[in-house]
């Protein structure tokens, strides 16, 4: 089983990718081509994706049971000890140390709303 998800794609493209595949969904393609067949398709789709962003995810003989690729992704595929996962970077600065002293939430719960 092979699926292919296109985001910001060319037209084109999706209409290349009817001849072969199955789209399902907008962007989303379906299909069981040959390994040759995939690994050609999935060339062309990272030739013409142009400013897009692909996803190929297609089953095999593996420990998960499927392996995937992405084209200009933020998030990447990364091995862990046989296993491949998804490595998010994160879109929050990173904060130089811990902030002091008590939250007003926990001021109220711990003193109570005691008006002066």
């Amino acid at each position: 089983m092979t699926v292919i998800v296109l985001t910001h794609c060319p037209v084109g493209l999706r209409g290349f990718l009817t001849r072969w595949l199955l789209e399902i969904s907008p962007g989303v393609f379906l299909g069981n081509p040959s390994a040759r067949i995939r690994d050609a398709l999935w060339d062309e789709v990272r030739q013409y994706a142009g400013n897009g962003r692909a996803l190929l995810a297609y089953s095999t003989n593996s420990e998960q049971g499927y392996a995937f690729r992405t084209h200009d992704h933020k998030w990447h595929p990364v091995d862990h000890e046989g296993l491949t996962l998804i490595f998010r970077p994160s879109d929050r600065p990173a904060r130089s140390s811990p902030s002091t002293g008590w939250s007003k939430a926990s001021k109220r719960r711990r003193f109570g709303n005691r008006a002066p």
